[in-house]
């Protein structure tokens, strides 16, 4: 194999292999904290002070119920992780994807990586701030109880 090639595929296992170690720290931390019950504050295990925009505002903020979230999907709680801030679940299904994908490119070099930025256009970026626009509002409904 040429020494080009074999450098491309030693940068693309290094970039995979720091991709795993990041999601993967994520989901492990995920999975030793305790969901809290509110579906907020969860982060407060990890020594991060409560939401402001609760106290300041008297609403949540966009990213509220998130890490509460991660810990049910890393638990297994798929639902619950939907329930509690469904943008959050879905953050911590493509995380678990990405962990994944990066350790199939360490073990095998392969090119998917690659494969998967290409179709991040900016269309799928717009997707994901409407996703995040509607979590936002069901966090505000359920925080408000007006969905329960």
């Amino acid at each position: 194999m040429p020494e080009q090639i074999m450098r491309q595929v030693r940068t693309r296992r290094l970039i995979a292999g720091i991709i795993a170690l990041g999601t993967g720290a994520v989901l492990v931390i995920a999975t030793v904290l305790s969901p809290s019950g509110d579906g907020v504050g969860t982060h407060e295990q990890l020594g991060l002070p409560g939401c402001s925009w609760i106290t300041l505002l008297g609403i949540p903020c966009p990213t509220c119920g998130m890490t509460t979230s991660f810990a049910h999907a890393a638990n297994g709680n798929l639902l619950d992780a939907v329930i509690t801030q469904p943008f959050g679940a879905l953050l911590a299904i493509i995380t678990a994807m990405a962990f994944l994908v990066s350790i199939y490119i360490v073990m095998t070099g392969s090119t998917i990586g690659g494969i998967v930025l290409q179709r991040l256009s900016g269309r799928f970026w717009v997707i994901m701030g409407g996703l995040l626009l509607l979590a936002w509002v069901y966090k505000i409904m359920t925080f408000e109880g007006i969905l329960s």
